[in-house]
C-alpha cells in the first residue's frame, strides 16, 4: 500500500469534495517506469472508470486507484502534502519508479545515456532542451547532439563545457573528449541563427 500522510489525506479530502462530481477516487500510475524519464500520474477517476485490474486502497473518505501495472514500481512511495505560509506542496516520493542505474557491466554507451537522461536532460528541460548521445569514438570521445531549445542556443557551448563535460567527466573518467555534433545555425527551430 502507498503511503499517503495525513496532511495529503486531508488534502485529497477537500480536493473531492470541490468536485462536482459523486463517488469520485484518485488514480495512480507510473509513466515510462523503470527509465530516467519515469515520473508519477495522480488523476481524478470516477468510480467504474478506473482498469478493471487496478488495486484499490482506501483511506479515510476517499480510494485511490493503483494501476496494476505500475504498483511494483509504486513499493514504499510516501505522498504528502506540507502547507506553509499559506501555501502547500504535494510530493510524490517513489523511490523505485526510475528502477536502477546500468552498474559497471554495462556498456559505456548505456551508463553514458542513463546519466543524461537521469541527470542533465531534467536541467536541460527547464529551458526546453535536451541532449543526446550520438556516438563514442574509439579515442573514447563522447559526441552529443543537442535539441529543442539547445540547438542554436547561444549559451550551448558554455552549457557544454560547464555542464555536462564536468558532469560526465565526474561519472566516466575513461572519457577523454565531449563533443557537439549539433548544427547549431540551422534547424527547424534553432534558438540561434547566425
Amino acid at each position: 500500500m502507498i503511503e499517503i500522510k495525513s496532511g495529503a489525506q486531508t488534502y485529497f479530502r477537500k480536493l473531492l469534495d470541490q468536485q462536482e462530481a459523486d463517488d469520485l477516487a484518485l488514480r495512480i500510475s507510473v509513466l515510462e517506469p523503470g527509465s530516467p524519464r519515469a515520473a508519477c500520474d495522480l488523476q481524478f477517476c470516477p468510480e467504474g472508470e478506473n482498469a478493471s485490474d487496478d488495486r484499490r486502497d482506501e483511506f479515510d473518505h476517499f480510494s485511490l486507484f493503483v494501476a496494476a501495472d505500475s504498483a511494483k514500481w509504486l513499493v514504499d512511495a510516501v505522498i504528502d502534502f506540507e502547507e506553509e505560509n499559506g501555501t502547500g506542496q504535494l510530493t510524490i516520493k517513489a523511490p523505485n519508479i526510475k528502477g536502477n542505474a546500468p552498474g559497471e557491466e554495462a556498456g559505456l554507451d548505456e551508463r553514458i545515456r542513463w546519466v543524461l537522461e537521469s541527470e542533465i536532460n531534467p536541467r536541460l528541460a527547464s529551458h526546453g532542451g535536451m541532449v543526446a548521445l550520438e556516438t563514442i569514438t574509439e579515442q573514447t570521445e563522447v559526441v552529443l547532439r543537442f535539441g529543442g531549445g539547445c540547438q542554436g542556443c547561444g549559451m550551448a557551448d558554455v552549457t557544454l563545457k560547464q555542464g555536462i563535460e564536468t558532469t560526465l567527466m565526474e561519472h566516466f573518467p575513461e572519457i577523454t573528449a565531449i563533443k557537439d555534433a549539433t548544427d547549431h545555425a540551422t534547424g527547424e527551430n534553432p534558438y540561434y541563427a547566425s
